[in-house]
């Protein structure tokens, strides 16, 4: 039986990844700040310490075969500080324990104007400074030595609360609005947790297939007219009145100067204006296909986690 150390496991990838190791039979630890204000996931060994001190993630990880890092600041704040100084203390481990690192990616990395489609060698440009950033914590993985996974995948959304896009930004629990942040045609990739977590696993579990550092892209679901998500939505929550409103970016924008994750979402804003959608070919070489929930039981049952359905 293998041992992994996740970290994050509090959050939506962390917590699905460790869940369908869990099911895979797999011992997981968990580095936590405070064991007692945990999530619900039965068998995990929860074990205090923090993501920013080294020795504690070097101890936790100490006889795992893997390190999940899921691990990120609460919503866009304290990137620059925080987000380098985690990963370098997590491929510390790593070179101490032999793990891999599974690096749970983004497309962030890619910058505007860069390709509609992204496989694995498309350029990385970033328009961004946590694009900027991604690319640096990929560059440092790289060099570091360590056996390493990389899946990228795009906003996420699952049955369970989570700080993203779909539970923070296009519904509201308790009001029958759906609120569209993009572009009118322009499309949006979009992965469902526990599809990717199964994939990560997946990948993770064909061990000499991988190479030293391998970078994989997940297609998800793509909503090639920026509007099934919100229609998605809409047909769960079986209300077809259902208003579908656009983001008032404008408004958002005025407000920025005085709300730190306001500004940070501008920042961000190029993903809504231009479609990024991820060509899975070699996902689908190394498994043979991309687990893929229907979009319909997907959004139903990440509304039924936030209480909507």
């Amino acid at each position: 039986m293998e041992t992994a150390l996740v970290l994050g496991a509090s959050g939506g990838v962390g917590g699905e990844v460790a869940r369908r190791l869990l099911a895979g039979g797999w011992t997981v630890k968990a580095l936590v700040r405070d064991p007692a204000r945990t999530p619900a996931i039965d068998g995990i060994v929860w074990i205090a310490g923090d993501a920013m001190v080294r020795a504690d993630v070097t101890g936790a990880a100490h006889g795992a075969s893997l390190i999940v890092h899921a691990v990120n600041p609460p919503g866009y704040r304290n990137w620059n500080t925080l987000v380098l100084p985690m990963l370098d203390n997590t491929i510390a481990a790593a070179r101490d324990s032999g793990a891999r690192v599974l690096l749970p990616g983004t497309i962030y990395n890619y910058g505007a104007g860069t390709s509609a489609l992204l496989s694995e060698s498309t350029p990385q440009r970033p328009s961004s400074r946590k694009g900027a950033i991604r690319v640096e914590m990929e560059r440092r993985l790289q060099q570091s030595g360590v056996p390493v996974l990389i899946v990228r995948a795009g906003d996420f959304f699952g049955p369970r609360p989570g700080n993203n896009w779909f539970s923070q930004g296009l519904i509201t629990p308790g009001k029958r609005v759906v609120t569209c942040p993009g572009e009118d045609g322009v499309g949006h990739s979009w992965a469902y947790l526990p599809d990717l977590a199964d994939a990560m696993v997946r990948l993770i579990e064909r061990g000499d297939a991988l190479a030293q550092f391998e970078t994989v892209h997940f297609r998800g679901h793509w909503d090639g007219d920026g509007r099934q998500m919100a229609q998605a939505i809409v047909r769960a929550c079986g209300a077809p009145a259902m208003k579908i409103r656009k983001l008032p970016w404008m408004l958002l924008w005025l407000a920025s100067p005085f709300v730190t994750f306001l500004r940070e979402m501008q920042e961000m804003r190029y993903l809504w204006r231009e479609p990024f959608a991820l060509d899975n070919a070699k996902l689908v070489r190394l498994l043979g296909r991309e687990p893929h929930t229907p979009l319909d039981d997907a959004v139903a049952a990440a509304l039924r986690g936030v209480g909507m359905v």
